[in-house]
């Protein structure tokens, strides 16, 4: 169940630049170790879910230098890309990779085997479509692993649910928990709330985000026509669907949305939005080409975000703060590096600068994994399952107001009954898949002002 990035994301860029994350490390401390279950100290690695993001997430992991760590077991659905990614990573990492060939795991059971061979205290990555999170997170706490599992973590409401007293479940156990919010760990971010608080611009009266680039591949799906079943099209082709990974909105969007209420120090309680399908060709997915939100905190605040994945259009990725006294610029162009930046004036003009975050910054890609590490090592709280699953529901929560047409509260996503595949947890290979295909075809999508209780 690999989940794998696309051509305008650049959330692991591990494939392009095996370099990055074995060199890219930053010093957390020499802290002696003595908080592990493994008694050689060694804190054991299982990959569940060996695409782009997956193998990323390794190295950042096996980069970490606070102690010894190795790859020991990885999963799939997918022999190809299990055995692509353990290659790599050997050929990156050498013998921190040890993975035999009875360590490598295919099918929709394979995580449980990959997770076995862990002991209490190590660490499994989770890195499938955000859609079986939950099901790979049950395990996990069940056998007393610490976690390292990618945003979103939740699809809609009854998941966010099951998510949050799965955290709960995690904390009374005193599992380490990180969540894939990596700019929670940017030190520049970190800074800039900082001077946020400390009232640098004020105090916060508007927010707005962008992010605009051209279709994305991974997203705009035609129908099937590979050889493989209906349910390993749907989970290989997860930016598609709604069941897998919420769409490109909560995949791609979670991050600003979540950066900025991080700024804010709140989250939004309802949103309002619009969106449609634009020049769709032969795709089938269920996928809007363009989105706008309105997201209003509990002081009426504004978060306006803008998404648009279409060809021929103005292409822009960036958040801003707009305060009292002046305002701040939280992403320039990417996630990282963030370049944050504050001002005396509205316009963010490089005159009326008043600070910005020293250049080069450390990776927050690697930060997250250092601060996790660390946290295993010295047995520091550490859990940040709340936060991740709030993240994805207030995301999901725009989604669904652009998908039927109609203001939605935070109450009300996340007490929805609409669960997007609700047996997710049986899926097999060549059992059924979770969305089905109508008489036509095609598959069902969002019809704003038509079906307006639920997302399809």
């Amino acid at each position: 169940m690999s989940e794998t990035t696309s051509s305008q994301s650049t959330r692991r860029e591990f494939m392009k630049n095996t370099g990055r994350a074995a060199a890219g490390a930053a010093i957390v401390g020499a802290a002696v170790p003595h908080v592990h279950a493994a008694e050689n100290n060694t804190i054991q690695v299982a990959l569940i879910g060996c695409g782009g993001r997956g193998t990323g997430a390794a190295g950042n992991a096996l980069s970490v230098k606070n102690g010894p760590i190795k790859l020991v077991a990885m999963a799939d659905v997918f022999e190809n890309r299990l055995n692509g990614s353990c290659k790599r990573l050997k050929k990156a990492f050498g013998d921190k990779v040890d993975v035999a060939d009875d360590k490598k795991f295919v099918g929709f059971d394979a995580y449980k085997k990959a997770m076995d061979c862990l002991k209490p205290g190590d660490v499994a990555i989770f890195a499938t479509p955000p859609g079986f999170r939950w099901v790979h997170f049950t395990y996990a706490v069940a056998k007393g692993l610490n976690v390292f599992m990618e945003k979103p973590v939740t699809v809609d409401g009854p998941s966010t649910r099951r998510m949050l007293k799965l955290g709960e479940e995690s904390k009374k156990k005193n599992l380490k928990v990180g969540v894939g919010l990596m700019v929670r760990h940017c030190r520049g971010r970190r800074e800039l709330f900082d001077r946020i608080r400390g009232g640098e611009i004020g105090e916060i009266v508007a927010m707005r985000a962008y992010r605009m680039c051209g279709p994305i591949g991974s997203a705009f799906s035609g129908p099937n026509t590979e050889d493989m079943s209906e349910v390993l099209y749907q989970v290989k082709r997860f930016h598609s669907f709604l069941w897998a990974s919420g769409g490109c909105y909560s995949d791609f969007y979670i991050h600003q949305i979540d950066e900025c209420s991080w700024m804010k120090d709140a989250w939004p309680v309802k949103a309002h939005a619009l969106g449609g399908r634009h020049y769709r060709g032969d795709c089938v997915d269920q996928n809007f080409n363009t989105y706008a939100i309105e997201y209003t905190y509990p002081d009426g605040t504004k978060l306006f975000y803008n998404g648009r994945t279409q060809a021929g259009c103005h292409n822009e990725f960036s958040s801003f703060a707009h305060g009292s006294k002046g305002s701040a610029i939280i992403s320039t162009s990417s996630h990282a590096p963030g370049k944050v930046r504050t001002f005396k004036d509205q316009s963010c003009s490089k005159d009326q600068m008043i600070w910005a975050f020293p250049q080069p910054e450390p990776s927050p890609y690697q930060m997250e994994w250092d601060d996790l590490i660390e946290a295993i090592r010295e047995d520091k709280p550490y859990n940040e399952v709340e936060r991740g699953a709030t993240a994805s529901l207030v995301t999901s929560m725009g989604r669904m107001a652009a998908h039927t047409g109609q203001i939605v509260t935070f109450d009300q996503i996340l007490n929805s009954d609409h669960e997007f595949a609700p047996e997710v947890d049986k899926l097999t290979a060549d059992g059924p898949a979770p969305l089905k295909l109508d008489k036509d075809g095609k598959y069902p999508i969002p019809q704003p002002g038509i079906v307006t209780k639920r997302e399809y």
